[in-house]
């Protein structure tokens, strides 16, 4: 199968280079089945050098050479990209949509009936190979084309099937959660700085506690609510800590901005 399949970028930008440099890694696709177009010279050309597939400018070009479309443009630009590209889209044809709230029933009444539609919704640590996608099936999708997309999005980190109703939770949570993220190695950096650190120090090891805890969860498969209650010994530092932390209502400030990008999600897939 996959030295049968091409893949096509419809936009070059750094989600695209990520997706398709982690393909390549996995071994799933070579750089000689890829190509990759983009008005934009600066993004076809870092495309090139990072990622060594075939660039253009011509959509439809991408359309004619490949069999699997990845539509990595603005959702502002969707809805003019697919009117440009649909008489070229045949039976054979895979569209895989990256573009944030734009909905499988837009996609679809832009295209030809029975064009096969997958709608993802990855995250920006697909630039390390650690990215959290979640997928939705168009009416036409086979099950052979939500296999598909799983182990390509697989390749760049974790991806799970969902309803497309629970894509917006999905921005929400992944989709928005690396800006959470960061904020809040961002601030444990300022603490350490606060209670002495140099800042490169307490940068590094704000970083890695995240990802080293973030591993413990992924690995051992505990609830995180135990693996807290492992760290907080009776009467030690951690729970003065932690109980800071309910102070400042941290749970339910999280909780809230997943909830509030959920809804801005879901009302830009009704604009």
């Amino acid at each position: 199968m996959a030295s049968k399949l091409t893949i096509g970028f419809i936009g070059a930008g750094k989600m695209a280079s990520a997706l398709a440099k982690g393909f390549i890694h996995a071994k799933l696709i070579s750089a000689r089945q890829l190509i990759a177009s983009d008005a934009l010279e600066p993004a076809r050309a870092t495309f090139a050098r990072e990622v060594g597939g075939k660039i253009t400018v011509d959509n439809l070009e991408v359309a004619r050479s490949a069999t699997v479309l990845v539509l990595a443009v603005k959702p502002d630009q969707i809805t003019e990209v697919l009117k440009q590209i649909s008489p070229q889209l045949q039976k054979h044809h895979l569209l895989i949509s990256i573009a944030a709230g734009v909905t499988l029933a837009r996609l679809e009444a832009a295209v030809p009936p029975g064009t096969r539609l997958i709608r993802v919704m990855p995250n920006t640590p697909a630039l390390v190979g650690a990215s959290a996608s979640a997928f939705a099936l168009g009416q036409a999708a086979t099950r052979a084309d939500a296999e598909l997309t799983e182990k390509f999005f697989s390749a760049v980190g974790l991806a799970f099937q969902v309803k497309e109703s629970l894509l917006d939770a999905v921005t929400g949570l992944s989709g928005s959660g690396p800006a959470y993220a960061f904020l809040m190695i961002e601030a444990l950096s300022d603490g350490g700085v606060a209670a002495g650190l140099p800042r490169d120090v307490a940068t590094r090891l704000a970083a890695q506690t995240l990802l080293g805890s973030a591993k413990m969860v992924l690995e051992t498969g505990q609830h995180p609510g135990a693996l807290k209650d492992m760290v907080t010994s009776p009467g030690g530092t951690t729970i003065e800590g932690v109980h800071e932390l309910e102070k400042g209502k941290l749970r339910a400030a999280l909780m809230n901005a997943v909830r509030a990008a959920a809804d801005k999600s879901k009302k830009l897939g009704q604009s």
